[in-house]
């Protein structure tokens, strides 16, 4: 079994409404689709949706780059083979991990596929009896928080995930203080900072007048890359902290290990390269007491089945946040959501469909690599 074809599909999902945290305000999200045929005619699908704030990537230079440096690499070569996969990537160009996750995705909806095997049972089986997902709050003046957070409830939502860290940190607690008195004291909360509170010292100063709030815990409140700063936030504070886009790679995944610098990490495919290094590095988490999470960045159908077969066979991952798909105005994919569960369906691969003339419809730019 080898792979013979990749089509490359470059396209735009329109919002419902704006996606806004902390370092930028998205009216649509930009993505790329990768398409593998096999010598035996199974297909499989990938997607890469980059960003340019966390991996350094954007959406056109992902598209050139999988078309003439990583889908030439792995043309010809088996999808099951996939530690080769990612020697040979690595190898052909640094970095880039959105792009090398959409070729780890579609490999493994292949091998999937040809085993007739739900991803998840590839990578260890079924750990958990259900998935769950939280309602995401964008950033809003405080009443309009506290309004949508009552309304999550009220729709069946059990926990609730507040984009926070755009202006000041005193509004921010206004905000999370807000959504508190609206939901009651038994509503989980969680807080993303998305790296908005920047330095250390206005981080735990901030955190530590939010301690009433009772929050399952703090995400990313300082600039990214500042392992050790995070350390010494989570040493001055009771509340849990999760590290978000300061997990990137396995190398940082030791750091924050060594350094006791978070409660949980908050692993994604499109930071971490895909289905393989993502579950390696909930493993590394694990053996070191950690908690991880499979957080999105706003996929489809197709990165978001992913992620959730990454959930579904690690016990150690025990949260996600892949909403994408209910944020889409026009989606390509049929990953089924039903509050407050997400419910993979058991079917071989990724378990998806994907609308072939939806998909076309949202292409801006696309192209084909053969052997």
């Amino acid at each position: 079994m080898k792979i013979i074809k990749a089509d490359i599909y470059s396209v735009n999902f329109p919002l419902k409404e704006p996606f806004i945290i902390s370092y930028a305000s998205y009216p649509s999200m930009a993505a790329i689709i990768v398409r593998f045929e096999t010598d035996d005619g199974i297909v499989g699908y990938g997607e890469a949706v980059p960003d340019e704030h966390v991996t350094g990537e954007q959406v056109e230079a992902a598209f050139e780059i999988l078309k003439n440096v990583l889908v030439p690499q792995i043309i010809n070569e088996s999808p099951f083979d996939i530690e080769h996969i990612h020697h040979k990537m690595d190898a052909a160009i640094s970095g880039n991990p959105a792009a090398k996750a959409a070729i780890d995705i579609a490999c493994y909806d292949l091998m999937g596929k040809a085993t007739r095997q739900p991803v998840y049972n590839l990578i260890g089986g079924r750990a958990h009896d259900n998935l769950q997902y939280p309602k995401v709050l964008n950033i809003e003046m405080p009443e309009i928080m506290a309004e949508k957070a009552k309304q999550a409830v009220a729709q069946g939502f059990s926990s609730l995930k507040l984009k926070v860290g755009l202006d000041d940190a005193a509004l921010d607690i206004a905000r999370i203080y807000a959504v508190r008195e609206a939901v009651g004291d038994e509503m989980p909360i969680r807080i993303d900072v998305n790296q908005g509170w920047k330095t250390v010292g206005l981080a735990v100063q901030t955190i530590n007048y939010l301690e009433g709030a009772n929050l399952t815990w703090i995400e990313q409140p300082i600039r990214m890359g500042n392992i050790r700063g995070l350390a010494e936030v989570r040493r001055k504070v009771s509340t849990p902290i999760m590290a978000d886009e300061s997990v990137q790679t396995m190398e940082d995944v030791l750091e924050i290990i060594r350094l006791e610098a978070a409660d949980y990490i908050n692993i994604k495919l499109m930071k971490a390269g895909g289905i393989f290094p993502a579950v390696q590095m909930a493993k590394a988490a694990e053996a070191a007491g950690i908690i991880a999470q499979i957080g999105s960045m706003v996929e489809s159908s197709i990165g978001s089945a992913a992620g959730y077969h990454a959930v579904m066979s690690r016990k150690n991952i025990q949260t996600a946040e892949l909403t994408g798909p209910l944020l889409f105005a026009e989606e390509i994919g049929n990953l089924h959501y039903e509050l407050p569960y997400v419910k993979l369906s058991g079917k071989p691969g990724l378990g998806i469909d994907v609308d072939m003339g939806q998909l076309e419809k949202l292409t801006t730019k696309s192209t084909t690599v053969k052997g």
